[in-house]
């Protein structure tokens, strides 16, 4: 790995990680060699909440904006072109432009966290970083729904393996690069290793998030920027994180 020449400086408090600290490899993760502690991973989750919420907060609400926008459009398109929403076409149609469009703002969410895991700078126009990622993230989104929408046919225990096994699909697409599949492949094989610890990791997470959400949704202003955090230190440590970013 080496160092951007073109990144932007930051203070001495914002460093990013040395590269013995940006965590493992394509390679190593695939065959499993990392490991982690599941109260680590939530207290520096925790702690690199505070630089994030800004970001993943403005993030949000220029999704949300977006989202409206293009579902606006797509009502009119479609009344335009005679195509009633309700109908089977419509409803795929729509479907599919959605996940088309929607899709590449969730691998800029995703890559935010990322980029707090290691310590680099990050904002809410990140989310428009990745739509030259359109074509391959739709196409692994595709095929992840279908992959366990049959597992959860299959005796519900496959579903629930896939869920956790693909979550981290996208970012594979985005920061290194692999096709639909390999990083359909490499998601699963990489979390296979350690699929309950990950499964228990994510379960207390979204424990927190239950209960940060009973006083009025305020700790969600913590516990969501918290999660994309968490998604991005649990990413670093599986598969690195190059530093040319």
């Amino acid at each position: 790995m080496t160092n951007n020449p073109y990144a932007s400086p930051q203070s001495e408090l914002e460093q990013p990680l040395p590269p013995d600290s940006t965590g493992g490899s394509l390679d190593s993760g695939i065959n499993g060699q990392y490991d982690f502690e599941i109260m680590a991973v939530l207290k520096e989750a925790w702690e690199k909440t505070n630089g994030v919420k800004a970001a993943v907060w403005g993030a949000f609400i220029i999704f949300i904006i977006v989202s409206i926008a293009i579902s606006i459009a797509l009502a009119f398109t479609l009344q335009i072109l005679a195509v009633p929403e309700a109908s089977i076409i419509g409803a795929l149609i729509s479907q599919a432009i959605i996940m088309l469009l929607i899709y590449p703002f969730l691998a800029g969410m995703m890559m935010i966290g990322i980029y707090r895991s290691v310590n680099l700078p990050v904002n809410a126009s990140m989310i428009f970083g990745y739509f030259d990622k359109m074509i391959p993230i739709f196409m692994a989104m595709l095929l992840m729904t279908i992959l366990i929408t049959i597992g959860f046919i299959l005796l519900v225990l496959p579903g629930i393996y896939l869920s956790v096994a693909y979550i981290l699909t996208i970012p594979l697409i985005v920061e290194k690069n692999l096709g639909a599949w390999q990083a359909l492949e490499a998601s699963r094989k990489g979390i296979t290793h350690h699929w309950f610890k990950i499964f228990g990791l994510y379960i207390l997470m979204m424990i927190l998030y239950m209960i940060s959400a009973i006083p009025f949704g305020l700790g969600l202003i913590w516990t969501i920027p918290m999660f994309i955090t968490l998604n991005g230190i649990l990413y670093r440590i599986i598969y690195g994180v190059e530093a040319s970013h």
